[in-house]
This record gives C-alpha cells, sequence and structure tokens, in this order.
C-alpha cells in the first residue's frame, strides 16, 4: 500500500514536470479538507523538498546510477528522488517504508520492470544516508560546481551571485532558498485585528507578528484558507514583501489608480481601500483567464469598487485619462521566490533574462506615458538579477525628461506609519533609493522596487 501522502507528491511532482504547473497551486488543490492534516503535512514536505533538493538528489543517485538521472524514465526518476530526500532529509521516516513504497510507486506507474532497480540503488543509498554530501564531490570542483551541488542550485545562478554577492551572502542566499517559507498573511482590517487572531487561535492556528508591516501577520499549525478569517475575506496569504510593494504607492483618496500587471491579484485590495469610493482602481492582465480567478478572489474580499480590463501592456495603453498613481508589477524570473517556488531554478536559463528584460522595458515605457504630472508610478519585481531591476530603471529614465527616481525618504512616506516598531524604512532602501529585501532578511521573499515621480 503507498500512503496518500507519498500519492499525493507524487502526483504532484509529475504534473509539475509534465505541464510545468507551479507546486504550490497543485498542492493548494489537491489538499483539501478531506485531506488528513498529517497527510498534508507530509505530501507538501515531499513535494518542496523533492524540488528544493533534486539537483543533490540526482547527484547521489548517480553514483549508484552510473547514469544521468534526467535519463531515466520520469516514474522512476521521481520515486528514487521521493525515495531518498526521505532517507536523507526525515529521519522520522523508517527508511523500509521510503524504500519499499518507492517501489509501489513505480509499479502503481506501470514500470514493473523498474521496482528491482528502484530497491536495489534505494537500499545501497539508506547505507550512506548519513555520510556528508561532501564526502562524494571530486576535490578539484570548482566553487559554483561545488555550491550548487550541496546546495542545490544551477551552477550558472550560483556562478552569477558570487560575481556580484561573494561567497557568504551567496552561501546565506542558498541556505535561505532551501528552507520553507514563512506562511505569512495579511490582515485586512488592522482595527479587527484582536478578533481575528482569536478567531484564528480557536480555529488551532498559531499566530506570529509580522517583520516588516503592522499588518502582516506569520500562521502555523494549520492551513488559514479553512478558516472562516479567509472564507469571509478577513485575510489573505501574501508574502510580507509582496504586501509592502502597493504601499510605496502612497495612494490618496480620490486617485486614479492603474495596477497594470495585476495577476493574481494580491496588490490590488490595499489600492482600491486606499482611493476610497470617489477613487478609481483599474486593475489589467493580458489573460482573460487571470482576470476571472481575481474576480473570484475580489468577492471573497468584498471589493468591488474595481474595474478589470484585458490588455497587452507592453503596447500602447487604450487610455484616454491620466494615472494619478501606477503599479507594475512586471513579469519576472522570480529568483527571489525560489523558497516558495523551487521548481524555477530548473526551468530559468540564463539567456531568459534578457527576454524577460524586454518585456519589463516594454512594459515601464508604457506605463511611463499614462503618469500624471505630479503622479508617482512603482515598478517592481520579485527578481535578484540587476538586469531585471536597476537596469529596467536606468534605461527607462535615460534620455527622457520630467521624470525622477525618487530618494529613499520621500519613496517611503506610504510606510512610515504602517512598519513594525523596530523595522526602520533604512534597512528596506539602498542609498540609491531602491527598495529591497532578500531572502534570508526580514523571513521574506527577495523583491525590488523603484518609485519613480513625473514633475
Amino acid at each position: 500500500m503507498i500512503s496518500p501522502a507519498r500519492k499525493i507528491a507524487y502526483e504532484v511532482l509529475r504534473r509539475v514536470e509534465v505541464e510545468a504547473a507551479y507546486a504550490s497551486d497543485l498542492l493548494h488543490a489537491e489538499l483539501g479538507a478531506r485531506v488528513k492534516v498529517e497527510d498534508a503535512g507530509l505530501a507538501t514536505e515531499l513535494v518542496m523538498g523533492v524540488l528544493r533538493w533534486r539537483r543533490l538528489l540526482d547527484f547521489l543517485l548517480e553514483r549508484q546510477l552510473k547514469k544521468p538521472a534526467v535519463r531515466l524514465d520520469l516514474p522512476v526518476a521521481l520515486a528514487l528522488r521521493i525515495g531518498l530526500y526521505q532517507l536523507r532529509f526525515l529521519e522520522r521516516i523508517p527508511a523500509r517504508a521510503a524504500v519499499n513504497e518507492s517501489v509501489e510507486l513505480v509499479k502503481t506507474a506501470r514500470k514493473t520492470s523498474a521496482a528491482t532497480l528502484v530497491n536495489a540503488v534505494l537500499r545501497r543509498a539508506s547505507n550512506e544516508a548519513r555520510v556528508p554530501a561532501e564526502k562524494f564531490l571530486a576535490p578539484d570542483a570548482p566553487d559554483a560546481e561545488r555550491l550548487g551541488i550541496l546546495h542545490s542550485h544551477p551552477t550558472w545562478m550560483v556562478e552569477r551571485w558570487l560575481a556580484r554577492l561573494g561567497e557568504q551572502q551567496t552561501i546565506a542566499l542558498l541556505g535561505a532558498n532551501n528552507r520553507a517559507p514563512r506562511l505569512s498573511c495579511a490582515l485586512h482590517d488592522v482595527g479587527r485585528r484582536e478578533d481575528i487572531f482569536a478567531a484564528l487561535q480557536r480555529a488551532g492556528l498559531r499566530i506570529e507578528s509580522g517583520k516588516i508591516l503592522q499588518s502582516a501577520f506569520a500562521a502555523s499549525g494549520g492551513s488559514p484558507t479553512r478558516t472562516e478569517s479567509f472564507r469571509c475575506g478577513a485575510i489573505s496569504i501574501q508574502d510580507e514583501a509582496s504586501q509592502t510593494i502597493p504601499l510605496l504607492l502612497d495612494v490618496q483618496a480620490n486617485d486614479r489608480v492603474l495596477d497594470l500587471c495585476a495577476a493574481p491579484g494580491g496588490k490590488t485590495p490595499p489600492l482600491v481601500r486606499a482611493a476610497g469610493s470617489s477613487g478609481l482602481v483599474v486593475a489589467a492582465d493580458r489573460h482573460a483567464h487571470r482576470l476571472r480567478a481575481m474576480r473570484e478572489q475580489f468577492k471573497r474580499l468584498g471589493l468591488t469598487r474595481v474595474q478589470l480590463v484585458e490588455l497587452d501592456a507592453a503596447s500602447p495603453l487604450p487610455f484616454g485619462a491620466l494615472f494619478h498613481r501606477i503599479l507594475v508589477d512586471a513579469p519576472c524570473s522570480g529568483t527571489g521566490t525560489l523558497s516558495r517556488h523551487p521548481e524555477i531554478r530548473w526551468r530559468l536559463q540564463p539567456e531568459q533574462l534578457a527576454e524577460f528584460r524586454a518585456l519589463q522595458n516594454a512594459l515601464l515605457k508604457s506605463a511611463l506615458e499614462r503618469l500624471a504630472p505630479g503622479g508617482r508610478l512603482v515598478y517592481s519585481t520579485c527578481s535578484m538579477e540587476p538586469e531585471e531591476n536597476e537596469q529596467v530603471v536606468e534605461q527607462a529614465l535615460r534620455g527622457v525628461s520630467g521624470f525622477k527616481q525618487i530618494v529613499r525618504s520621500e519613496a517611503a512616506h506610504g510606510l512610515k506609519d504602517k512598519l513594525v516598531p523596530g523595522c526602520e524604512y533604512e534597512r528596506l532602501f539602498d542609498r540609491d533609493g531602491y527598495f529591497h529585501t532578500t531572502p534570508g532578511q526580514l523571513e521574506a521573499d527577495g523583491f525590488f522596487a523603484a518609485v519613480i515621480s513625473r514633475t
């Protein structure tokens, strides 16, 4: 018999590979109320653990296989990774259970001929499961290769970070990417904080205060989405750095606001609330199905004063009016979210950074043309790469008049009464006025933002 947790983990990992889906989305869909809490926990651990540590797992498996793991049939590779992850990382799982259920997984996948191979490889691997992986590395391996294997990241990515950040910061970043992220949530009505927290605690959750925002908190011990507080729109799940981005716009009542790349919609609600009943908020995206999903989310949150528009924001925008506030949360590589979305590290290729940059430049150019005099624009990404961040902003502002990047004291104006005590805004901005968060610091994802004004 195969446990429900391992069945779910196998199927999610298979779909991640075959459908190029995100594991977090698939897990959210699979782990409904009928799944026991302990099974949901183990399934999540297996999926995210295998994705984070895939390169190291394959390196260790290849010592037994004598050939690249990527040349295996996918069901066989997944069963081996799931088994080895349990042997290496989950001390409370008996080795016998890890091996036997992996064998059953390949049988269920109609790969019975590979059952003997899976059994033999994992039994040999269990004998050296406590041997540090570093013992198996070639002594002359280059630094980027060595760190890439031990911390399970692509070598090209490690090379970039070593060149820009140095070894100490790179190792810290790699470590942060391999830790489970904090389950951060947004509190939509700070005035009801105590009542909402009490309801969540009655539902069995443990609550911790935010590291950046007074309106943020972290939950553990269960799923917030199963609570009445979530169903009635009092809270949402959202990384704390992501929650901070729309606040940089400092939206005022009566403002006309454009959220140009709005899907999946997490940054739009604070814009709607700040603009008030007399303001106008337009949330745009190029994909109709994503706009439909946003509409359902806004229903849960009770947001009605928002206009959803389908458009290609990389082309000239079809608006006659100018906007007082514009958010360009641009599509990007996502290298600031590798803990939350570990599959990105295996999909992203270095040449794609140039493709993202071209799109980001087009988006920012279109947005700047619709910014009203005296208005404020925030350009943001969840990327750690300068090509997608500072260099995009510098290129957009080079050779044009009437626009300037706002200095950090003014850029932080919308945050000053919203930060938790002890979190000074200077920690969030560099000397050039760019907003930065780094994985591992403040327990948030890696985000970048620039605040631009029009004179």
